[in-house]
C-alpha cells in the first residue's frame, strides 16, 4: 500500500510568542490499542498516588509547570479559570481523590506520562488524516467539533490551535480535542504531542518522549520513533 506524506509544522508565530517552547512528537505505527491490562492500570494508579503525595489542591497554583500553562492561556485571551489546560484539569481531578477512568492502552499511557511529569502528553489517531498538520494561531474561520458533540465551533482569532488544514484537532492548545482524531480500539497509528514550556526544557521533553516510546512498545508494540520540534527545527514529515 502506498504511503501518503504530510507535513507537521509549528508556526514561527508560536515560537515568537512562546520563547523556549519545544514539542516532542512520538510517532507510532502498527500499534495494537484496546483495553489496558492490569499492569498498565496499576501504573496509572501509582502515578495518581505519587501525585497526591507531592502536591495538594490548595497549592496547585504554586506549581511552576501548571502556572506556565495558565500564563500561556492568558496571553492568547483564554481565562485559565474557565478554560483549564487539560493537564491542570486532570491534576485537579486526581487531587480531589477521583481516580481517572481507564479508557484504553494508548489513552492510559498518555495519562500516566501527564501525571508523572505534569506536562501535556496527548495522543491523536493519524490513521485517516488527509492533510498537513500545524500548530498555529487561529484565523477564526476554522472548524472545531469537540469530542462528544456534533456542534460546530470556531476558534477565536489568535488562539493557539492544532489543525489539519481548516479542521481543528485541539482548541486552546491543550484544552479540548475534536472527535476527528480521538483514539479508539481500532487505532493503529498515533502521534503523541509532548508540550514543553519553560521550566520544562528540551532535555525534559526528550526524556518524556523516550518514556512514551518504552510504554507504547511494551503495551502496544509497533514501529515507534520521535522528533523534537523547536524554533530551529519546526517541521517533520509524516508518512501514513
Amino acid at each position: 500500500m502506498n504511503q501518503e506524506k504530510y507535513s507537521y509544522t509549528i508556526s514561527e508565530e508560536v515560537f515568537a510568542q512562546f520563547p523556549g517552547y519545544h514539542r516532542g512528537v512520538v510517532l507510532c505505527f502498527g500499534v495494537r490499542n484496546g483495553s489496558s491490562p492490569p499492569e498498565l492500570i496499576q501504573l496509572l494508579r501509582a502515578e495518581e498516588a505519587a501525585l497526591r503525595k507531592r502536591l495538594d489542591i490548595a497549592s496547585i497554583l504554586e506549581d511552576e509547570r501548571i502556572n506556565s500553562w495558565r500564563e500561556a492561556y492568558r496571553s492568547f485571551g483564554a481565562k485559565p479559570g474557565k478554560f483549564r489546560p487539560s493537564m491542570e484539569a486532570m491534576t485537579r481531578r486526581v487531587l480531589k481523590n477521583n481516580d481517572l477512568p481507564s479508557i484504553s492502552k494508548l489513552v492510559d499511557i498518555g495519562n500516566v506520562i501527564s501525571l508523572r511529569h505534569l506536562v501535556p502528553a496527548g495522543g491523536h489517531a493519524i490513521d485517516l488524516i488527509e492533510g498537513d498538520l500545524t500548530l498555529r494561531q487561529a484565523i477564526g474561520d476554522e472548524i472545531f467539533i469537540p469530542f462528544g458533540s456534533e456542534q460546530i465551533e470556531n476558534p477565536l482569532p489568535g488562539e493557539v490551535i492544532f489543525t489539519e488544514g481548516k479542521t481543528v484537532l485541539t482548541r486552546r492548545w491543550t484544552w479540548r480535542q475534536a472527535n476527528h482524531t480521538i483514539l479508539t480500539d481500532a487505532t493503529s497509528a498515533v502521534e503523541f504531542n509532548v508540550d514543553g514550556l519553560p521550566p520544562v526544557g528540551v532535555n525534559d521533553v526528550e526524556k518524556i518522549c523516550c518514556e512514551i516510546v518504552d510504554l507504547v512498545q511494551r503495551f502496544c508494540g509497533g514501529d515507534i520513533r520521535y522528533e523534537i520540534l523547536k524554533k530551529e527545527h519546526p517541521q517533520l514529515v509524516l508518512e501514513v
